[in-house]
């Protein structure tokens, strides 16, 4: 039989990268995202995607199904669609702000995840993309760091409840996506000290490309199995 992927956030950066590894291992690719990725990817026979905004619950409850419509198993689900709002410090972040991020980067993945049980459909593995952020709580992270911690109870809160699945929720380690870019275009590195040392990363072999990332992530995402379900995991502990 062949194997199945669903990958959340596939226009670009890291879900793009893994998107496209797995379309070249040949796995049935299932995409979601608010807009098509502007690659080569799109016309892949293996690649099947739908536009839909992941913060609006009904359009998800409608849409997924229709993606996952001739598929029975999917042998690994990547919850990777998420955002990084603007580096501040909590006070002056406004709480519309962080209910935005929270939307988009733990309840939509709620919304995936019933969508998901709902269906008539083997479902071996769920991976959600977190990030160290969500349990460093460095300086300037605010919204993106509680959103991360959210969703890693999110995962081990399912994992309890879904046996038959493996879940785990799953810290990249640097990646250079569009998040760089803002990051490191800042200037108050004596603000928030982070971004000092993301700058002093780019362009190394500790910032992977996305598509560098995706081999690595894939390996990850096998090792991840050996551990409890509702883990949250850093790919470089995994490494050593």
């Amino acid at each position: 039989m062949e194997q199945a992927i669903l990958i959340t956030g596939v226009s670009s950066g890291l879900g793009l990268g893994l998107a496209r590894f797995y379309v070249t291992q040949n796995y049935q690719v299932y995409g979601i995202n608010r807009k098509p990725p502007e690659d080569p990817i799109h016309s892949a026979q293996n690649f099947h995607f739908i536009a839909c905004d992941l913060t609006e619950e009904n359009a998800v409850r409608k849409k997924l199904p229709q993606l996952l419509r001739t598929c029975s198993q999917l042998d690994r689900v990547v919850l990777n669609a998420g955002v990084l709002n603007e580096l501040k410090d909590m006070r002056d972040t406004p709480l519309s702000e962080i209910r935005k991020v929270m939307e988009i980067n733990t309840w939509a993945n709620k919304t995936v995840i019933d969508t998901l049980n709902s269906l008539d459909l083997t479902i071996h593995q769920i991976v959600a993309i977190s990030s160290g952020a969500s349990i460093s709580g460095n300086r300037g992270w605010n919204a993106y760091s509680l959103s991360k911690a959210a969703l890693n109870m999110l995962i081990k809160l399912y994992a309890e409840e879904l046996p038959q699945i493996h879940f785990c929720a799953l810290a990249p380690g640097l990646v250079d996506t569009a998040m760089q870019d803002y990051i490191c275009a800042l200037e108050n590195e004596e603000q928030f000290p982070v971004v000092k040392r993301l700058k002093s990363c780019r362009g190394t072999e500790l910032m992977p490309t996305p598509d560098e990332a995706a081999s690595r992530l894939h390996e990850a995402f096998a090792k991840v199995m050996n551990y409890d379900s509702g883990s949250y995991l850093d790919v470089r502990q995994l490494d050593n």
